[in-house]
């Protein structure tokens, strides 16, 4: 089985979130399980030199942008015995950031057909299946189909298309679609890539892709209803018979409390370690070091999605408890500066930094007591299972991936690895936070409980990973 993954981003190359981070660890674990795995991703300016130093030059050749003519060079490192391939033209990628620029429509669009294309220079492989994720990439199955079907390296090609987050789906104007696609008008239309008036690249991989994944079994459920769907859920329900959800993993080398060198004390001791952790945090942080408060924790983006607008409303009433909070993350300057305001009222209670630092993430995981997700909708969520993994537990809206992988403590079976609420609703998260607390406070050996229920949950790739396979072999219909 010859498998490619094509992804904007991937680490440790490129890790803006989530996507980064699973097309930086999925592949290792199905190159450990036999699979011939390659990833091609765009050759940013931003990956450190370190790597850039090791790249190894395969070929160059033009690639078609409608009526453009663009350069295209291919280079290659292998990374955990995973072959990466690098797309490189230095008028789409060399920016300041990965997102977000005024032609991400175009560039996009180039990435896409360039990987395509890429594929006859890789010497001594053909590939079975492409796995596209996300709407940087999600023009491929149509593409493949339109441009390529009467091709023999590329007709035989099945498509795999990944929804990471639906919110999100490369809606441009229509004029990108003869100006940039080099599509016909016939595409114009609700069963092609019209959408409101507009383009919409997600779109192309819906009605395209032979299977449709998604990254936890509820949001596969989920965005099959209008209040998640993002006005996409009617197509969705079209094609339910080839939509899966499978639950994103983590990498357990990476997140690992016994061997993680941005920890003051590994976990060989796990009540030792989470104290003097947490010492350390609480220093790093200006907090008033007491082991008897407890500590709760955020890494997020600081956006509504991520609950924010929640938090806003019941954030004073959760200061005035016996709690401390630690606060990591960047988004909407009102949310920034609402934590400024707060962290300055409550300077002994509340400690922000409005950055991304993943050696204090690490030291926030393994230092806190909880770990805070009251999310408005969540995908999968990667951040759970690494709080869990590091004894931190969950507090989170049952929604997405969070209702996969934390289960509320129940006082009467005494089974649980967190807690959470059900509504969209700010005095549920608060009430979910207060009871968290109480049992904190009042019952030790319940919490040591709770807390190592989640230490012990397998979030490794490895049961994703063979998921993946099963798809894999359904669409080559191997048994």
């Amino acid at each position: 089985m010859k498998l490619v993954f094509v992804t904007a981003e991937a680490d440790p190359f490129a890790k803006t979130g989530g996507l980064g981070e699973v097309a930086g660890s999925l592949p290792a674990f199905l190159h450990k399980q036999g699979i011939d795995v390659r990833v091609i991703m765009p050759k940013y300016s931003s990956i450190s030199e370190e790597f850039q130093r090791e790249f190894k030059h395969l070929a160059h050749f033009d690639v078609q942008v409608a009526w453009r003519k663009q350069y295209c060079g291919l280079d290659e490192l292998v990374y955990q015995g995973v072959p990466y391939y690098f797309i490189d033209n230095e008028y789409y990628f060399t920016r300041s950031q990965v997102y977000g620029e005024y032609d991400d429509a175009e560039r996009f669009a180039f990435f896409s057909r360039a990987a395509l294309e890429s594929l006859i220079h890789i010497p001594g492989f053909k590939p079975d299946i492409l796995h596209c994720h996300d709407w940087h990439t999600a023009l491929i199955p149509l593409m493949l189909k339109e441009f390529y079907s009467r091709e023999p390296l590329y007709y035989p090609i099945k498509t795999v298309f990944t929804i990471h987050n639906l919110k999100y789906q490369g809606i441009f104007a229509r004029e990108v679609l003869g100006d940039i696609l080099g599509l016909g008008m016939e595409f114009f239309q609700e069963n092609g890539l019209e959408f409101h008036g507009a383009i919409n690249f997600m779109k192309g991989a819906l009605l395209y892709a032979d299977q449709i994944t998604t990254v936890s079994p509820t949001y596969a459920e989920e965005i099959q209803h209008p209040f998640y769907g993002e006005s996409l859920d009617g197509m969705l329900r079209k094609r339910r018979e080839v939509l899966t959800g499978i639950l994103n993993g983590i990498d357990n080398e990476i997140y690992d409390p016994f061997n993680d060198p941005n920890l003051v004390m590994p976990y060989h001791d796990i009540a030792l370690a989470k104290e003097e952790n947490k010492k350390h945090l609480q220093r790093v942080l200006g907090l008033p070091v007491r082991g008897d408060t407890a500590l709760l924790g955020m890494v997020t983006r600081l956006v509504d999605q991520k609950g924010l607008d929640l938090l806003a409303h019941v954030l004073e009433e959760i200061l005035e408890l016996d709690i401390q909070m630690a606060v990591l993350g960047t988004g909407d300057y009102k949310y920034e500066e609402m934590l400024r305001f707060f962290a300055a009222k409550y300077p002994e209670k509340l400690a922000v930094r409005l950055e991304f630092s993943d050696q204090l993430a690490h030291q926030i995981y393994a230092g806190t007591d909880m770990f805070l997700m009251p999310s408005r909708f969540e995908p999968c969520g990667i951040a759970q299972m690494i709080a869990m993994r590091y004894g931190s537990v969950p507090i989170v809206r049952e929604t997405g991936g969070l209702k996969d992988t934390v289960f509320a403590y129940n006082d009467i079976t005494g089974t649980g690895n967190g807690f959470s609420f059900m509504n969209y609703n700010a005095h549920e998260l608060l009430f979910t936070v207060q009871r968290a607390l109480r049992i904190y406070q009042e019952n030790k050996p319940i919490w040591n409980q709770i807390r190592l229920r989640g230490m012990e949950c397998d979030f490794s790739w490895n049961r994703s990973a063979a998921a993946y396979i099963e798809i894999y072999k359904s669409l080559l219909h191997i048994s």
